[in-house]
């Protein structure tokens, strides 16, 4: 082919491809209108409760939001589950093999070179050949390269590559989604082992005051001052006391072995440290970010926005198969019948040209495929809103229930106080025999069990805290760590 006609082909295919090639067929990705709500619910927000804690409207959770319960152990604890949790780790690989996906994906922008060579002894019959002779032996060396770029003009490949990308956005969101669970999850746990271990505490004094109180009320049956049926009742009350312990024992088990998985370790292998609901401290200030704000920096919503990116661009693939597709195409190469020969410009070969492919008729098929992609991206826009919807109602729940948690734990502190108050005074009455040892007993079960009925609330009052620090997303935009493993 004689070069002018060569340069003339080119011309004819590559000019065109750089007059089209900024244009992508299909809609391009806006995110979604930030929600025009200024608060999570209509009642007014509660400043500042009996207890202590205020929301702070506008703020973010810090990074290391767990160091706020100022607990050294818990502070460990977190970290070592940071550092061996499986889920995390299988979270952050998904993120790379994502990550690495895209970087295949945008291969197709180059053009796409390989290199081939081969040798062949070939022995042919006369009959084969068509001649009259006695056949022939043929070796055959053929070294060659060929070259082929797939013209974008319509942006289908561009879309790809978009659509991977915003993958790589999903699996990044899901990674600190794993990261922001795991924490809560860690906090949530060690707070339930610490209250679990202050309970039984609480229930060893309690069963042992019990016994007094049985032993006392035996006696006082032996001697003819009570009836039978007191004792019996105390009997059924210190069995179902005992009856109790079993059940919060298997909760301290099942709390222990889950904390141990959650640091990648099994049951066996790793004990829980010691810990009190007394060694925690309820944070003070209680970050609140804004409904603007959460849709921006909660990892389930971003996951959410990424799909429906995504979905998106998915039409814009769908839309562009609808279009010729152009390649150019190029070879050159040598041949010839042994290895010297390649070397002789004799034996050189080569071609270039390209082809046009224009889809006719396939039933409607494509069409067909680019209105389901529609669908997809309106079903990913539902999904993203019910996403947004279910987090705001999120924190409105924690909003008040830790409201409500402040109540009982006021209630429960001055019942607390109050029995051991009535406590006090019975000793002190005992001890200038105005009563007797029996409503000694009494008085210190009612404040025993008043004071259980506080590390219960306490501990769900500790535990919604955490549970709100998670539903604002974790302060995961605030943490260098959890930034640097989603590649931010």
């Amino acid at each position: 082919m004689p070069k002018s006609i060569c340069l003339n082909v080119f011309a004819l295919l590559v000019i065109p491809a750089l007059l089209l090639s900024g244009c992508s067929v299909g809609p391009d990705f806006v995110k979604p209108e930030v929600p025009a709500v200024k608060s999570y619910d209509r009642q007014p927000l509660l400043k500042r409760a009996e207890h202590g804690q205020r929301f702070d409207e506008g703020c973010w959770p810090a990074a290391y939001w767990w160091k706020s319960f100022g607990s050294s152990q818990l502070d460990s604890i977190v970290s070592q589950g940071l550092a061996g949790n499986p889920g995390l780790q299988a979270a952050q690989a998904s993120l790379r093999a994502s990550q690495e996906n895209l970087n295949a994906g945008a291969g197709i922008y180059y053009p796409q070179l390989s290199a081939t060579f081969s040798q062949s002894r070939d022995a042919a019959t006369s009959s084969y050949t068509g001649s009259t002779g006695t056949g022939s032996i043929v070796n055959l060396s053929t070294l060659s390269a060929s070259v082929s770029y797939a013209l974008d003009l319509f942006g289908g490949q561009r879309r790809s590559v978009e659509a991977l990308g915003a993958q790589v956005d999903v699996k990044r969101a899901q990674m600190l989604g794993a990261y922001m669970t795991l924490t809560g999850n860690i906090v949530n746990t060690s707070i339930a082992i610490a209250a679990y271990r202050e309970e039984l505490d609480e229930l060893d004094q309690l069963i042992a005051i019990e016994k007094d109180q049985l032993s006392i009320a035996t006696t006082q049956y032996k001697a003819g001052i009570t009836t039978y049926s007191s004792v019996l009742a105390l009997q059924n009350q210190l069995a179902s006391l005992d009856a109790s312990v079993p059940s919060v024992r298997q909760k301290l088990s099942q709390a222990e072995h889950l904390l141990a998985t959650l640091i990648g370790k099994s049951p066996a292998e790793w004990n829980a440290p010691v810990m009190r609901i007394s060694g925690i401290s309820l944070p003070e200030h209680i970050p609140l970010s804004m409904p603007s704000e959460l849709v921006r920096q909660r990892p389930d919503i971003l996951a959410a926005e990424a799909e429906l990116h995504a979905a998106n661009a998915q039409i814009g693939v769908a839309t562009a198969a609808l279009f010729p597709g152009f390649t150019l195409t190029g070879s050159y190469g040598r041949s010839g019948n042994g290895m010297d020969d390649l070397s002789d410009p004799v034996s050189r070969f080569w071609s270039i040209g390209g082809n046009v492919l224009q889809p006719v008729f396939n039933g409607g098929s494509l069409r067909a495929k680019r209105r389901a992609a529609i669908n997809v991206r309106d079903q990913h826009l539902a999904l993203y809103r019910q996403t947004v919807l279910g987090a705001f109602a999120q924190v409105a729940d924690l909003i008040r229930a830790l409201e409500h948690d402040a109540e009982q734990l006021q209630a429960g502190s001055q019942a607390v106080e109050s029995t051991r108050l009535a406590l006090d005074l019975v000793q002190a009455n005992y001890k200038t025999g105005m009563v007797n040892y029996l409503q000694v007993i009494l008085a210190d079960i009612q404040y025993r069990q008043a004071r259980i009925g506080y590390l219960q609330v306490r501990a769900r009052q500790m535990q919604d805290t955490a549970a709100m620090y998670v539903a604002l997303g974790g302060g995961w935009q605030n943490d260098d760590e959890a930034k640097a493993k989603a590649g931010l």
